[in-house]
């Protein structure tokens, strides 16, 4: 993970609270693949809550829906400090660069599908993962062309775990109107249609950035 240049731009880096968290897993024999692999667990746990959450009533329900969102954020978190521990702390090692990458799109699968499957619609969560991924394709493929990566939205990584943690949250108040996964369903479709949306505007980027380079070349 030792390539800067087209590193995702993250505010929560510059913090204080950061800076000291790395400082810390940097003096430990954690390894930044170890955090990489990590966050993959955090989002199989946060998968299993939504897919558990679907067919629980209550109390239980809440609990899961609060936990669905603690492990959403946690593999957040270990996406950001694989990065700082790696970089910052100079710990790169390397194939850090295959743990940057493989698992966000293991996180998108588990966590999206986890809440199709709680919501009885498998289809729509298959659908919000595959554009996802076509997101993080797009970008990718920008990359090989020789441009900087394009970490535009609208629904960029770290948009669509925010749209699920905060549906999560939400949802705990839906015995107040007699609801039950409404809220789910449609940060799920909001998921689907703005990944689409950002995939297609990074094509349309990526496109026109080729287009320009070809004509100030020599």
């Amino acid at each position: 993970m030792a390539d800067t240049k087209n590193r995702r731009p993250l505010a929560s880096r510059d913090t204080r609270w950061a800076t000291r968290i790395t400082r810390w897993l940097a003096s430990t024999p954690i390894t930044p693949n170890q955090i990489s692999m990590a966050g993959i667990g955090a989002a199989f746990l946060a998968g299993g809550c939504f897919w558990l959450a679907g067919g629980t009533h209550g109390f239980g329900r809440a609990i899961l829906l609060v936990l669905a969102a603690a492990f959403t954020q946690t593999r957040l978190l270990c996406n950001l400090f694989d990065g700082m521990v790696a970089i910052e702390a100079g710990r790169a090692s390397p194939d850090g660069g295959f743990w940057n990458e493989f698992p966000d799109r293991v996180a998108d699968l588990l966590i999206l599908i986890g809440v199709g499957l709680g919501l009885g619609l498998p289809a729509l969560g298959w659908a919000a993962v595959s554009f996802a991924f076509l997101t993080a394709y797009v970008r990718q493929l920008g990359v090989s062309c020789g441009t900087a990566a394009d970490f535009s939205g609208p629904m960029a990584k770290q948009h669509r775990m925010a749209v699920v943690t905060a549906a999560a949250l939400i949802s705990i108040a839906e015995p107040v109107w007699s609801g039950h996964g409404g809220v789910l369903h449609i940060a799920l479709w909001i998921v689907a249609v703005g990944a689409a949306v950002t995939a297609l505007r990074r094509a349309v980027r990526l496109v026109q950035s080729l287009k320009r380079s070809a004509t100030a070349a020599p």
